[in-house]
């Protein structure tokens, strides 16, 4: 990255264009004026400028989208080409500093520890943005650790997440006849996008639920370690109260490292309980 002679501001603009064309199949000035607060003008100079220093070749305006899209022989130049990239960005729009890091910047002395990231690629990923932002039915191959074959299924996809370890898709299945979590990296060849469906997020009752998680610190502490607990968490009168989707609560509880069928022996390795673990029983899973 030092080798490129381009202020550090531009670089962030020039990866921006190179993401989103590659991951969406489709950028605009639009994209770049809402995200930086640039111009329209200064945005189509960007765009100029990475097509003629950049990445000649790797995008090409399309009349008939009325935008940029990538070329079949396109070459990440200023960014890695991995879907992490493209998810992260969506999930930190307001702090888009966590997808740069591979800029050289002069920072605080500050490491961060991440996931190692999941392969995904543009065939599946591209198609699966357009269909759930469309409502469109999805034909996919898809693997699991119960059926390591491939097995053809059409999705209707309506929302990526992030775990805090792997992303996956929300979405209806038909095969199933319910809304089901797909890993990304678990798709395989290409997806093809096909009609609308009428299953959307607004028929997921687990999705649109909210629930409550009621967390304390392990009773089997002292009142001190409780009192360090409590602080370390943020805790208010001795609890801390997170509030999620039905279908998102066993994720939740994984980051808080809580396996809501047992308890650790040592209560300092435990450190908190649930508090309301009936209320959350239809929705765990072992």
């Amino acid at each position: 990255m030092d080798l490129w002679p381009y202020r550090w501001d531009h670089l962030l603009r020039y990866r921006y264009i190179e993401i989103i064309s590659l991951w969406e199949g489709r950028l605009t000035t639009g994209h770049l004026t809402r995200c930086f607060g640039i111009g329209r003008q200064q945005a189509s100079k960007d765009i100029n400028v990475y097509l003629r220093e950049i990445a000649p070749g790797n995008i090409s305006y399309d009349k008939f989208l009325k935008g940029y899209r990538p070329s079949e022989d396109f070459v990440p130049r200023v960014t890695r080409g991995t879907a992490d990239e493209y998810l992260h960005l969506m999930s930190r729009d307001e702090q888009l500093m966590g997808v740069f890091e591979a800029l050289p910047l002069t920072t605080a002395n500050v490491e961060q520890i991440t996931p190692p990231g999941r392969d995904v690629s543009p065939s599946i990923l591209r198609p699966m943005i357009q269909a759930a932002r469309a409502r469109k039915r999805l034909e996919v191959d898809y693997v699991s650790l119960q059926h390591p074959d491939r097995e053809g299924r059409i999705i209707v996809p309506h929302t990526l997440v992030f775990t805090g370890f792997r992303w996956h898709v929300r979405a209806w299945c038909e095969k199933n006849q319910g809304f089901r979590d797909f890993v990304l990296s678990r798709f395989r060849g290409e997806a093809e996008i096909l009609d609308t469906s009428e299953h959307g997020e607004d028929q997921d009752d687990d999705w649109s639920q909210r629930i409550n998680i009621i967390v304390v610190p392990d009773p089997r502490l002292t009142k001190d370690q409780q009192a360090v607990i409590a602080h370390d968490y943020g805790m208010s009168g001795g609890t801390l109260t997170l509030n999620t989707r039905a279908t998102l609560i066993n994720y939740q509880l994984q980051l808080l490292q809580l396996d809501p069928f047992s308890e650790q022996e040592n209560p300092l390795a435990q450190q908190v309980v649930l508090q309301n673990r009936d209320e959350l029983e239809p929705w765990l899973f072992g």
